[in-house]
């Protein structure tokens, strides 16, 4: 059976979906991209906001639209939150909770799949995830969280913690790198309580990776502010452990942010900055804000801006607040207008442009490792362009003189200059010459 996966929001069901590629190609089926002339498609949906619920729905239907032969599931949080989905939207064939979502390869083989399982793929990894088209890896290794912001739906959706036994998340990054990946992000839910149910921690996991793998990059997908100590900080003297983290700050505010139950205040996540920029030459922070919680004052807008500033983040993901059924915070008083909301993101929005601009400037004449992931095409000038990634997470456009097999190359380069119309770091070959002859 052709089988096809789809995801929506976060990175954890982004990685979802490659194990659930290997648990479908170890049954014998094929993993396409084309979900137009699959035999079976998987939506991994999202549920954190009221847009995500909107797109997961948009999604479901242009699915089945494009290809009605085709046997719909659905699994993620809006699956989870809502069992009667299927009832709704006629054209799903089979609900996956969170729950059982591990097992979902089977149990899509044992209810939709009738037929004979076909002599083909037989082997986990037949399909490599860098030729279905994706140069990083997500790696899951932990599901569920144990703590209640009173804004977020996800701790009712993905439950309590679970955390991947090590060996298992060692033997998946040593199956990832045999298919030509050179990088992996770990990534759950709370990733910072990994281990917590199986008598371990994050420090352990990252310690083994390295020791036990050779995967040239470890990145670490949204870590909260105060899961981290010295230890964890330690762990970026090694090279191999990617200089960046996206800290999810969400308001600048500390009475905004006891009101959403955040476990850090602003003393202490400025504190985490300042250590991680001593540390660590070049590190990179990204961060989230939520705009318009409930009750969200003039003052502590203000308040929270000036903070926000203070930080130089390179880049913030901006959300307007969502009200979500089943949160505390969905009943809270003072609910933000849609106007006002939309007042302060565009005010946020500038800062975050400028912060950018001002973070990535000082990065000009560096020479640094870059990852390449795509090529873009011709310049006007003729020359080639290339897209790929520092490893504090900066996103660079390399120009070369001439069409090369640069793609999921690591490729020495010099930044030469911040373009504000693309956001992008421009790029030259730091070397060319010895570039060129290890491209050989």
């Amino acid at each position: 059976m052709q089988i096809a996966l789809k995801a929506l929001g976060c990175r954890l069901n982004e990685a979802e979906l490659e194990s659930w590629s290997n648990d479908f190609q170890r049954l014998g089926h094929c993993v396409t991209s084309n979900a137009e002339t699959a035999d079976i498609v998987v939506v991994n949906s999202c549920a954190v906001t009221q847009e995500a619920v909107k797109k997961s729905r948009q999604l479901i239907r242009k699915i089945h639209r494009n290809n009605p032969r085709a046997k719909l599931v659905v699994s993620g949080c809006y699956a989870s939150l809502n069992p009667e989905l299927k009832n709704e939207i006629d054209s799903i064939d089979l609900l996956v909770g969170n729950r059982e979502k591990d097992t979902l390869a089977q149990i899509v083989n044992d209810e939709l799949i009738t037929t004979a399982m076909p002599m083909l793929a037989t082997a986990a990894g037949e399909t490599s995830l860098f030729a279905r088209g994706r140069n990083r890896a997500f790696i899951k290794v932990q599901d569920g969280c144990r703590y209640s912001c009173t804004f977020c739906i996800v701790t009712k959706t993905r439950g309590s913690e679970r955390s991947k036994k090590l060996c298992d998340v060692i033997n998946e990054i040593n199956q990832i790198q045999k298919q030509g990946i050179k990088e992996v992000i770990l990534t759950g839910v709370h990733i910072g309580g990994y281990g917590s149910d199986i008598n371990t921690n994050l420090v352990s996991l990252i310690r083994a990776i390295l020791k036990e793998t050779d995967i040239p990059r470890i990145r670490l997908g949204s870590v909260e502010p105060w899961d981290l100590d010295f230890d964890f900080i330690n762990l970026f003297s090694n090279p191999r452990l990617m200089p960046h983290l996206h800290l999810p700050l969400q308001s600048g505010s500390d009475t905004v942010l006891r009101r959403m139950a955040r476990r850090c205040k602003t003393e202490n996540f400025a504190k985490l900055l300042t250590r991680l920029h001593a540390c660590v030459p070049n590190f990179n922070i990204t961060t989230d804000v939520i705009v318009g919680f409930p009750g969200e004052s003039d003052n502590e807008w203000l308040e929270s801006l000036a903070y926000i500033k203070s930080c130089n983040f390179s880049h913030i993901h901006i959300f307007p607040y969502s009200q979500r059924h089943g949160t505390l915070a969905a009943n809270m008083p003072n609910q933000i207008a849609p106007a006002l909301k939309k007042a302060r993101i565009q005010e946020l929005n500038s800062l975050a442009v400028e912060m950018r601009k001002s973070a990535l400037e000082k990065y000009s004449g560096l020479e640094t490792l870059v990852l390449i992931e795509n090529q873009m095409g011709t310049t006007t000038n003729g020359k080639q362009a290339y897209l790929g990634y520092t490893p504090n997470y900066i996103k660079v456009r390399l120009i070369s003189d001439c069409e090369l097999p640069f793609k999921n190359e690591i490729i020495k380069v010099r930044l030469d200059g911040y373009d504000r119309q693309s956001s992008l770091m421009n790029g030259i070959l730091a070397n060319p010459v010895k570039s060129l002859q290890n491209l050989a």
